[in-house]
């Protein structure tokens, strides 16, 4: 059983504290299809450069990353062009999750793949942005763009907030984003959709169907924590 007897929550932002729909996913790819074809000038139909986004998604957890591998983008630029062009509307928020995150006796932070200035209207557009104001951080605060290539940027988050790694818990949907918190000592928790939970996977402590049920079972854990 995952130890959650810890005194920070590292949470993830997109798909994780709010839900991306399957609608909502295909909008996001719609997105970084323009943004790759009409802001960085990559010579394809819209339509084929959507197409290439989902296979990107699924051979590398990142669907602007086949513009960087075969046509020459830097990952700066993929990544602001997507990020200008990100529907933050459609979000639904979850109902009553404040109220859950304020119950929890653990420092919370997010780490997210979005840019700072997206990362801030979501919050806000989800009521969470008092909560998490001043304690939120983007991959861009690092000078990277990503959460799955090595472990250096979540070594420096630790650092940036000032806290052990031991001492926290790491919150994705993603589980590629969770096997370099765990390289660095964090008890890793992934929320999934579907039937794809990943909890064989070595470096996940623990799976939970949705932020709810995780909310829901964890209170009760830390309940035996003595902090």
């Amino acid at each position: 059983m995952a130890d959650f007897c810890k005194k920070n929550i590292i949470w993830d932002l997109d798909n994780t504290l709010y839900r991306i729909t399957p609608e909502f996913a295909d909008m996001l790819d719609e997105a970084t299809a323009v943004a790759a074809v009409k802001d960085l000038g990559v010579n394809l139909s819209l339509e084929d450069a959507k197409s290439k986004v989902k296979e990107s998604y699924l051979v590398y957890r990142d669907g602007g990353e086949v513009f960087v591998r075969d046509y020459g983008i830097s990952p700066k630029d993929m990544f602001f062009a997507y990020h200008k062009r990100k529907p933050i509307a459609p979000i639904v928020p979850y109902e009553h999750l404040l109220e859950k995150l304020q119950i929890l006796p653990c420092k919370q932070f997010i780490f997210s793949t979005s840019t700072r200035d997206v990362c801030e209207k979501i919050l806000k557009h989800i009521g969470l942005y008092d909560f998490f104001k001043g304690r939120f951080y983007s991959v861009e605060d690092f000078n990277t763009y990503k959460k799955n290539e090595n472990a250096d940027v979540y070594k420096k988050l630790c650092e940036k907030i000032d806290v052990s790694p031991k001492d926290c818990i790491f919150v994705d949907d993603s589980y590629s984003n969770l096997e370099f918190a765990k390289e660095i000592g964090m008890t890793t928790v992934r929320i999934y959709y579907n039937q794809n939970s990943a909890k064989d996977k070595t470096y996940i402590d623990a799976a939970y169907k949705g932020i709810q049920s995780f909310l829901e079972d964890l209170p009760s854990q830390l309940k035996k924590c003595d902090f």
